[in-house]
C-alpha cells in the first residue's frame, strides 16, 4: 500500500527478541546484537545469570552465590567488601591492635557476549599493628635481631 507516497509495506517482527540467543536465532547480525544490548533492548543471557560469592574465611555477605544487576554491582561489591574493613577494626580492638592501613580494590572486566564492562569482585587488604609489651615478645625480636644482622653483604661497595 502506498499512501501519500509512502510504502506502508514495512516488515516488523511479530515478536522483538529479548535475548542475545533469540536475536542470533532471528538472523541478526553480531553488530545489531550488540547495539541492542547496550542500548537495553535485549538483555545479555551472560550479565542475567552472573553470580557473585566471597572466597574468605571470614564472616561477611554473599557467602552463598548471589545474582546482582549490573547495575548496582559496583555499589554493592564496595559495600561487601567495607565488611572485610570493619572487620580488620573489630578485630584489631578486640586485641589490642590498630589498623595502619586499609585499603579496597574494584576489579572490573568486559563481558565476552556484550562487551559491557562490569564489577568482577574486589580485593580488601589491611595491616594490623597489635601493641608489645609482652617481654616475651620483645625478646624473641631481639633475638632474631641478633641472628639476622650482617647476613646481608652489598657488594657495589666495595673497593
Amino acid at each position: 500500500m502506498n499512501i501519500g507516497g509512502v510504502s506502508t509495506n514495512i516488515n516488523i517482527p511479530e515478536s522483538a527478541p529479548r535475548t542475545v540467543s533469540q536475536a542470533r536465532d532471528d538472523g541478526y547480525d553480531k553488530g545489531a546484537i550488540k547495539q541492542m544490548v547496550r542500548t537495553g533492548k535485549i538483555e545479555c543471557e551472560t550479565c542475567a545469570s552472573r553470580k557473585y560469592q566471597d572466597g574468605s574465611d571470614e564472616m561477611v555477605s554473599f557467602k552463598s552465590p548471589s545474582h546482582i544487576s549490573p547495575e548496582s554491582a559496583a555499589s554493592a561489591v564496595m559495600a561487601h567488601e567495607q565488611e572485610h574493613v570493619g572487620n580488620a577494626y573489630k578485630k584489631a580492638a578486640n586485641n589490642d591492635g590498630k589498623v595502619v592501613q586499609a585499603s579496597v580494590r574494584i576489579k572490573t572486566s568486559i563481558c565476552p557476549e556484550c562487551g559491557r564492562s562490569y564489577v568482577s569482585g574486589g580485593e580488601t587488604t589491611t595491616q594490623i599493628k597489635y601493641n608489645e609489651e609482652n617481654p616475651y615478645a620483645k625478646n624473641f625480636k631481639s633475638a632474631d635481631a641478633a641472628s639476622v644482622t650482617g647476613l646481608n653483604f652489598d657488594l657495589k661497595n666495595e673497593s
